[in-house]
């Protein structure tokens, strides 16, 4: 593991910015961005124009080591390149960010008021094409919906079996329990899912760390104790569906948590839009999130 990766993550005044919309949430993401399903018509289609908004994000001057500790890369974004060179080497090399890649296939069906992971079943070879790309860790996604015990059990049995399989090859894991922030139980899904987590870290081999990327909380400061665990790297936020204002509002009253922000980074850019336009939407995004992960 890059120590000097590590230091970042763990100690830097910034956030992370996830740009790891894959198959199933592209279409939505190019439609925000002003690309309607009627200008593709083949999925290789899709993921170029993807990749290039991806590339024009990354490029900017705004997107830099500064304000931002890490990307979390789709698979295919990984296996590409931009400006000539290795997405995450360039993210590292010429932007001092800290590449990580999405490493879940999907969700599974609801059950028990959760949906489980579908088995990552390329898993090892993704940690290999990682490792030699100079990765520094991965992320994978599950979703509750319900203050469910045997849900929401399953949920975390499962993400920290893969998160000992990721720290065994050297890489560090963010496991992403998503709940759903319309839920009416979300509250009490969050006092399970925590003690859950708390339970867990006991397998984590001594020395080892995680990252946790979790739903803003209801109750403010709600994951102090998370932040604070010595075997937590950082604890990272979501956007849930919020606006981006609404998302910084709420994350700046629950210190120490810090953004990951997918649609709330994204939002009111357009393709459409000239390049200076492009970049001065992209920086005030970057710097109201940034403030709020700091604040």
């Amino acid at each position: 593991m890059n120590e000097a990766q590590r230091q970042k993550i763990a100690d830097g005044a910034g956030f992370v910015a996830a740009l790891d919309q894959s198959g199933g949430s592209t279409p939505k993401a190019l439609a925000l961005y002003g690309v309607p399903e009627a200008a593709y018509s083949t999925e290789d289609e899709m993921f170029d124009l993807m990749h290039e908004f991806r590339s024009r994000i990354i490029t900017a001057p705004a997107f830099n080591g500064d304000r931002i500790l890490g990307a979390i890369l789709f698979e295919q974004t990984m296996d590409r390149q931009v400006n000539g060179m290795a997405a995450a080497q360039y993210l590292w090399q010429h932007k001092k960010v800290v590449p990580f890649v999405k490493v879940d296939e999907g969700l599974a069906v609801e059950a028990d008021g959760a949906r489980l992971m579908k088995p990552i079943t390329m898993l090892e070879s993704l940690l290999e094409r990682a490792v030699h790309q100079q990765v520094f860790g991965t992320k994978m996604r599950s979703f509750i919906r319900r203050a469910d015990v045997g849900g929401i059990t399953a949920v975390l049995d499962q993400q920290f079996a893969y998160a000992l399989r990721i720290l065994d090859r050297d890489m560090m894991p963010i496991i992403e329990p998503e709940i759903d922030v319309a839920s009416a139980e979300k509250q009490q899904a969050e006092e399970l899912l925590k003690q859950g987590i708390v339970e867990r870290l006991s397998d984590v081999p001594d020395g080892l760390q995680v990252m946790l990327k979790l739903s803003i909380p209801t109750q403010d400061d709600f994951y102090a104790d998370l932040i604070r665990h010595p075997k937590v790297l950082r604890v990272v936020a979501l956007s849930g569906g919020y606006s981006q204002q609404e998302a910084n509002t709420r994350l700046a009253r629950s210190h120490g948590l810090i953004a990951s922000f997918s649609r709330a980074l994204t939002e009111g850019l357009r393709r459409q839009q000239s390049d200076e336009e492009f970049q001065q939407v992209l920086a005030a995004s970057i710097q109201g999130i940034y403030a709020a992960s700091t604040a």
